[in-house]
């Protein structure tokens, strides 16, 4: 079968190109794509050229094609029905680059809910990444929580906090457009000079050294900073000099790549994945995706999809 997938094959530069699809095997699946979502952060390191020869493996997503730096077929955003094999006409998430059909096996496949919309669930990779952040953090009921980054992981985080009861939940972000966003979801919204101070947990997305510096500011003594920002071969300033010490800050990473160490001896990724797709239970989220583009269309809309100053709601893909 012919198929078509996107390419980013130099800076700058992304490409469709074709594919040939073999038939799928007993324990295969040919899925037929209907909704992808680019990923804002991580494709816009790869478009720009900017992933660290240390990280060429790391980086891999499951399924890409090619090597790092380019060409390479990357991402891992699709919502497809499966056209070929065991649960035929079911519509299931993979973590698969932008193709508009492709085998993998039946264990990459993860059945979408039926209450869940196909065009949402394209948001349960980056809902993956948000409750892994949140496992991360533990924030609990009635804490004051803020995230630095009205992105849609920031926001997702926002909203699966914003539901935990009493909890004061605040988006800071120097974009003021973004509070209705925020608001749709549930969370209050600052601007950093207007910040809630002494919060219990901050969670930062903004992936910039000054959404870091406004994070450990608004923090409380011995509160914890979770850093989900990937800043590839960039380096920025942590400002760990002030009082950072002597309030007893924790700064820990969160990456989606290991289940958190709080789940980890109980939680495979499949079963991850199947919660954060069940979380997309919630029509709130319909406030986070862009207007869709179609398949056809999206190397020319690639650079702006991945502006740094682009929309903040969730690029999705249309295939047919």
């Amino acid at each position: 079968m012919a198929s078509k997938a996107l390419w980013y094959v130099a800076r700058h530069r992304a490409e469709l190109r074709d594919e040939v699809v073999a038939t799928p095997r007993g324990d295969e699946l040919l899925v037929r794509a209907q909704f992808g979502a680019l990923s804002r952060g991580t494709e816009r390191l790869v478009f720009e050229g900017r992933v660290p020869g240390s990280e060429f493996e790391r980086m891999r997503a499951p399924f890409m094609a090619g090597e790092f730096p380019y060409p390479v077929k990357y991402g891992y955003s699709v919502v497809g029905t499966v056209a070929d094999g065991a649960d035929r006409g079911r519509n299931v998430f993979v973590l698969y680059p932008h193709q508009s059909e492709f085998v993998v096996p039946a264990t990459a496949a993860v059945a979408v809910p039926d209450r869940v919309p196909a065009q949402r669930a394209v948001l349960a990779a980056n809902m993956e990444t948000a409750l892994n952040a949140v496992w991360d953090g533990a924030p609990g009921p009635a804490d004051r929580i803020a995230i630095v980054g009205g992105g849609v992981v920031g926001l997702l985080v926002a909203r699966l906090c914003a539901r935990m009861p009493g909890a004061n939940v605040t988006v800071v972000d120097i974009a003021p457009q973004r509070a209705e966003l925020a608001r749709a979801l549930g969370a209050g919204f600052a601007l950093p000079a207007d910040a809630p101070i002494d919060c219990d947990v901050v969670f930062h997305t903004s992936a910039s050294g000054g959404g870091l510096a406004t994070s450990l500011g608004i923090a409380g003594e011995e509160a914890t900073v979770v850093e989900l920002s990937w800043y590839g071969s960039g380096e920025i300033t942590a400002p760990l000099g002030q009082a950072f010490h002597s309030r007893r800050l924790r700064l820990v990473s969160s990456q989606v790549g290991k289940v958190a160490a709080s789940r980890r001896p109980r939680w495979s990724y499949q079963q991850r994945m199947a919660a954060a797709l069940a979380l997309l239970d919630d029509p709130a989220l319909d406030a986070l995706l862009a207007p869709p583009i179609e398949f056809a269309d999206l190397p020319a809309r690639v650079p702006a999809l991945l502006a740094a100053d682009g929309d903040a709601r969730c690029p999705v893909i249309r295939y047919s």
